[in-house]
């Protein structure tokens, strides 16, 4: 929770630092720091966590290769309603399928 403290010490950062707190928690409750469910979890903490997956999933790392975008995709759909905000996952499929359709994509 370092982000977290580092942002409240920054007057008008509270909301973001909540976030940021946050987003680590899962739909499902399964999540940390305070196993928040649901809609108790703030909506940015659940915007930042299904993106964050989503790049993680899509990047090389040092200890593996990307994973192909409809891979990720699965992933995603997959885990919504349990790690991930259902509404949320629907937006950003929707999102990424469109820039691919428009040919903004990279992935």
């Amino acid at each position: 929770m370092i982000g977290e403290r580092i942002l409240r010490a920054i007057p008008g950062f509270g909301a973001v630092a909540r976030m940021v707190r946050h987003e680590h928690e899962r739909w499902d409750g399964g999540g940390y720091p305070d196993g928040l469910v649901g809609n108790a979890i703030p909506v940015g903490s659940r915007i930042i966590l299904a993106c964050d997956a989503y790049h993680a999933m899509t990047s090389d790392r040092p200890y593996r290769k990307a994973m192909p975008h409809a891979n990720a995709m699965a992933e995603l759909t997959g885990n919504a309603g349990s790690q991930f905000d259902p509404d949320v996952v629907q937006a950003l499929v929707g999102y990424l399928f469109g820039r691919r359709q428009s040919g903004l994509a990279t992935v």
